[in-house]
């Protein structure tokens, strides 16, 4: 019923289901995952959420096991008025130590300073903290024609003016149902942003749901649901937003 190996049997799925797409996956919403690009391959990703914020993405395959990304953005892109734009260009890089196999995940390091949301100049932070320094591994199975990885990691957010400098753990998973329907869903214990609970968490917990419209092997739309479990006091409803990532080779 069960097969393992989520990368190698998305490489079957590309076969069977007509090139829908031969990529790993990279991040769920928020949390990073053991996925790479390939060499000599890139993507765009945008990512739009509320009061008219947009963040713009540029990741980069460089070899086989590492990859590195940029990103900018700000509030008000979309919308009136003048942009609000961060402070400053935010950068990553993922290294992978292990390859996935038969009976171990997929195992990287890496460096993402990019958080999610508004930026929040008198504590040096984002809404959604970066992840920072993380570790994270990935394992794939397949029940019946549907594959699913499941993801778990570590990490350090370097964005810790208010203090609360814990370790945070994060989880998630992702399905594909057919060609063109994707479901991703993660959890971060926020351990990392349950200290200041009159501006940011409150000890809940984030957690974030996205569904993905796949067009081709070369572009997907995903529509993010966030923060369900209202883990801001400001916080009165589902956090809403929209990401579109398109991928190509050199």
């Amino acid at each position: 019923m069960f097969n393992t190996s989520i990368f190698a049997q998305q490489a079957q799925t590309v076969t069977k289901a007509s090139q829908v797409t031969p990529l790993q996956p990279r991040r769920l919403i928020d949390c990073p995952t053991a996925g790479l690009l390939p060499r000599a391959s890139f993507d765009f990703d945008i990512k739009i959420y509320p009061e008219g914020g947009v963040i713009f993405g540029l990741d980069i395959g460089l070899m086989r096991r590492f990859m590195v990304g940029m990103s900018f953005g700000g509030e008000n892109v979309i919308g009136e008025g003048d942009p609000d734009w961060n402070p400053r260009i935010e950068f990553a890089a993922k290294y992978r130590l292990v390859n996935e196999s038969w009976s171990l995940p997929a195992l990287v390091i890496g460096y993402d300073s990019q958080g999610d949301g508004a930026y929040d100049d008198s504590l040096d932070r984002y809404v959604y903290k970066s992840k920072g320094f993380y570790a994270v591994m990935s394992k794939g199975y397949a029940m019946g024609e549907v594959p699913i990885g499941f993801h778990g990691g570590a990490n350090y957010s370097l964005e810790n003016d208010d203090e609360d400098k814990d370790i945070s753990l994060f989880f998630g998973a992702d399905l594909r149902f057919g060609e063109n329907l994707g479901v991703v869903a993660e959890y971060d214990l926020g351990t990392n942003d349950d200290k200041a609970k009159e501006l940011f968490g409150k000890g809940h917990g984030y957690l974030n749901i996205g569904i993905q419209w796949i067009f081709s092997e070369r572009l997907f739309l995903q529509f993010n649901l966030k923060n369900l479990l209202l883990n801001r006091k400001d916080a009165s409803t589902w956090g809403r937003g929209f990401r579109i990532v398109y991928f190509e080779s050199f």
